[in-house]
């Protein structure tokens, strides 16, 4: 018995294709955010409204040094090493991931900055420059002294279980301020961190809540946007294809009811139509004047930070910016390597802060600095298949690191909290990475107990069953 096509069909083999294959910029734009305000969310059952209170930052920016950047190196200063080195020290219990000897001073000189009188290593004297900006926190703690969980912790809140990353909650609840943009972009110059788009997946939140990756080593927005532009003109045929297709995926959506992922597809066809205009404008950074470009220097990380600028101007909500692919400041080997390591953004974080002030940005929005955890205060022993043998460098520490902030509503020119006179355990006012997620969202106006979303039975939230906002850091 023959069988005849019916429209049913053609539209179920269509679907079928694109879910297999993709088309396009609509692949990388999958979990971006589409809606432009809080009724465009609400399309979604339980979608955030918007925030809980009166939010004092409405956009965040996340400044990732991925591989744990040394504390007694850069914003923890720590006399005691310098009178020790050489000498072993109390470790009390605290045990490293890999063997570690005596204590091993730092390389670097620390001056005071600003009317506060803030320590900063010589390695940030750009990002010191804004000390009564900054807020430190000397007092970090995680779970583990490894690399994956201690990115899961720091970016999605767990270190085991799959999760939305923070970037994703942020989303969902502030929703975005430009529809022809991800609200949550995520810059990695030359490649990914490890753990790669783990840490700014949306996981069972809607797909649209997904970070959007860029490698941001590519100078042509072309390249780096892969098809962004279309050969066909953008308001003729383009627009009537686009159109055809939505009435396809309507016809389709509606058959099935609620399916996040279906819609979050759909979503992202459109945004990445609209993307082709704005997008080619927003990271264009040649549209910048010639003091600009020289005041954040040269590399890629000072062109995602004007890149991250212009996109916050345009109402993107969540940026996070990597240092680099991989994990670069992982210093087992050297901890001189550092010095490398911040020439390569000190200047661009600086002019990022001074930016943002400039243009009366910097009181709205969060800027935050670190890493997964920090760096021993002694040095690590020679491993076969683990360093060089240099016996210079640092294992990882999750004991006690430092992160900063400025921005967004937070004390500037203030310290919060203290490591033990080695800068190996966090002694004073203890801030764990749940308590950091904790005042992040409260910040942006949002109780993290009540930022929930309901998935397989349970309310789930970033800070799990954890966390306490830290009340001393906020303005």
């Amino acid at each position: 018995m023959s069988h005849h096509l019916t429209a049913k069909d053609i539209i179920l083999d269509r679907r079928d294709f694109l879910r297999r294959c993709g088309i396009g910029f609509g692949g990388l734009a999958l979990g971006s955010l589409f809606g432009g305000n809080a009724s465009a969310m609400s399309v979604d059952p339980g979608v955030m409204p918007g925030p809980h209170f009166a939010p004092k930052a409405k956009r965040v920016v996340h400044l990732f040094m991925n591989g744990g950047p040394s504390q007694v190196d850069t914003f923890d200063p720590k006399p005691a090493l310098q009178l020790q080195h050489g000498k072993v020290i109390p470790l009390e219990g605290l045990k490293t991931e890999r063997p570690t000897g005596t204590a091993l001073r730092t390389p670097f000189t620390f001056d005071r900055y600003g009317e506060c009188g803030l320590e900063v290593s010589e390695l940030f004297k750009h990002t010191a420059k804004h000390a009564d900006d900054l807020c430190v926190i000397r007092s970090m703690t995680a779970d583990v002294p490894n690399h994956e969980p201690s990115l899961m912790l720091m970016n999605c809140g767990d270190g085991r279980l799959a999760r939305p990353s923070m970037g994703s909650w942020v989303t969902y609840g502030l929703g975005s301020e430009n529809e022809n943009l991800p609200a949550y972009i995520s810059m990695c110059p030359g490649g990914m961190p490890i753990k790669r788009a783990e840490n700014w997946r949306a996981s069972f939140l809607p797909g649209r809540f997904q970070g959007t990756y860029l490698d941001s080593s590519i100078e042509e927005v072309d390249r780096m946007i892969e098809n962004l532009r279309n050969p066909v003109a953008r308001n003729s045929r383009q627009g009537r294809e686009l159109d055809f297709l939505r009435e396809l995926n309507e016809r389709h959506a509606a058959e099935r009811g609620h399916e996040p992922q279906l819609e979050a597809r759909i979503r992202s066809f459109e945004l990445a139509y609209r993307m082709q205009s704005d997008a080619t404008d927003a990271f264009d950074i040649s549209k910048e004047p010639t003091n600009i470009r020289e005041m954040y220097g040269p590399g890629s990380f000072a062109r995602q930070c004007l890149m991250a600028r212009r996109l916050l101007e345009r109402g993107v909500r969540f940026i996070q910016l990597w240092h680099g692919n991989g994990q670069p400041w992982d210093s087992h080997d050297n901890i001189e390597d550092h010095r490398r390591l911040a020439g390569e953004c000190d200047q661009a974080i600086g002019a990022f802060l001074s930016d943002l002030k400039m243009r009366g940005m910097l009181d709205e929005t969060l800027v935050i600095w670190g890493g997964e955890f920090g760096r021993t205060p002694v040095v690590e022993m020679p491993k076969a298949g683990s360093n060089a043998g240099i016996m210079k460098g640092r294992d990882h520490n999750h004991y006690g690191f430092t992160t900063w902030m400025a921005g967004g509503g937070v004390k500037g020119g203030h310290v919060h909290g203290a490591t033990d006179e080695f800068g190996f355990r966090a002694i004073e006012k203890p801030v764990h990475v749940h308590d950091l997620h904790a005042t992040i969202l409260h910040l942006l106006g949002f109780d993290h107990e009540k930022l929930t979303y309901h998935y397989s039975g349970r309310d789930f939230r970033l800070t799990d069953v954890h966390g306490k906002v830290v009340h001393e850091i906020i303005a």
